[in-house]
C-alpha cells in the first residue's frame, strides 16, 4: 500500500525549486559572463589603431631639409609631414612599416617607427592615413615587398628605380582599376620667403653633383595626406 506523505512532498517540492533557481543562476551567470566576454574581444579588436595598408604621416625633426620640405609643403588639417610609410603585417599578429628611409625600401619595426617621433604611449605626432574601399591595399602591400632592399632615391627624381619615401607610396597604391590615386605635383626647392633655393638644398645637391629638380614632378607627404582616398584617423578616433 501506498503511504502518501505531505511532509515528504513539501521537501521534495523544496528541492526540486532549489535545484531549478540553481539551474538559472548558473545560466544566468554563464550568459552574463558570455556577454562581457565577447564584449571585451570585440573592443579590444575595434580599439586597435593600426590595420595593414594604412599610411603612417610623421613630422621627422631632421634639421634644415624637413624644415624646407614643411615650408613649401602642406599636409591634410595644415599640418606639417616630413615622411611617410605603411603598416604591413608579418606573421600572424606583428605589425612592421615598410618606409624608404636611409639608403633604401627597409622594412622597420612599428615601436621604432612610433618612437621616432616621439609617440612611445600615445598618438601625438603622428597621423594614420587609412586606404577606402576604393584603394586596392592587397596590390599595394605586394608592390611594397617586392621594393624592399630598393636604393633611395636620393636625388628625388622620377623613374629612376628609386625610391624615395612618398614616392614609393605612390607607385604602390592603386584604385580597383588600377589607375593612379596619388597624383604627382611639380616640386619646388625655393624658399617662398626669398624667392631662392634654401641654401640647405643648394648644398645637398652640390653634394650630389646633379642639377636641383625644380619643377619636375614629384610627390610629398603632405599631398598624400590630402588625398580623398584616405580616411584621416587621428586622436580618439581610433
Amino acid at each position: 500500500m501506498f503511504l502518501f506523505s505531505v511532509e515528504r512532498f513539501n521537501d521534495s517540492l523544496r528541492l526540486l525549486y532549489l535545484r531549478g533557481k540553481l539551474t538559472i543562476m548558473r545560466t544566468a551567470i554563464y550568459f552574463t559572463l558570455s556577454l562581457f566576454l565577447f564584449g571585451c574581444v570585440e573592443r579590444e579588436s575595434s580599439i586597435l589603431p593600426f590595420k595593414e595598408g594604412d599610411i603612417l604621416f610623421q613630422d621627422l625633426d631632421c634639421g634644415p631639409l624637413c624644415d624646407a620640405i614643411e615650408k613649401v609643403t602642406e599636409g591634410v588639417d595644415r599640418r606639417d609631414f616630413s615622411h611617410c610609410g605603411v603598416v604591413v603585417k608579418e606573421g600572424e599578429d606583428s605589425l612592421v612599416v615598410i618606409e624608404a628611409i636611409g639608403s633604401a625600401v627597409v622594412i622597420t619595426p612599428l615601436e621604432e617607427f612610433l618612437q621616432r617621433s616621439g609617440d612611445k604611449d600615445s598618438l601625438t605626432n603622428i597621423l594614420i592615413g587609412r586606404p577606402r574601399l576604393n584603394v586596392d591595399v592587397i596590390s599595394a602591400i605586394t608592390f611594397l615587398r617586392a621594393k624592399i632592399g630598393q636604393p633611395y632615391d636620393d636625388a628625388f627624381l622620377p623613374n629612376n628605380d628609386k625610391y624615395y619615401c612618398s614616392e614609393l607610396i605612390a607607385d604602390a597604391f592603386r584604385d580597383k582599376n588600377g589607375g593612379r590615386i596619388f597624383i604627382d605635383a611639380p616640386m619646388t626647392f625655393i624658399d617662398p620667403e626669398t624667392g631662392s633655393f634654401f641654401p640647405a638644398w643648394e648644398e645637398y645637391y652640390l653634394a650630389l653633383g646633379v642639377p636641383i629638380p625644380e619643377g619636375v614632378l614629384g610627390i610629398n607627404p603632405g599631398l598624400i595626406s590630402r588625398s580623398s582616398s584616405l580616411s584621416i584617423l587621428k586622436g580618439n578616433n581610433f
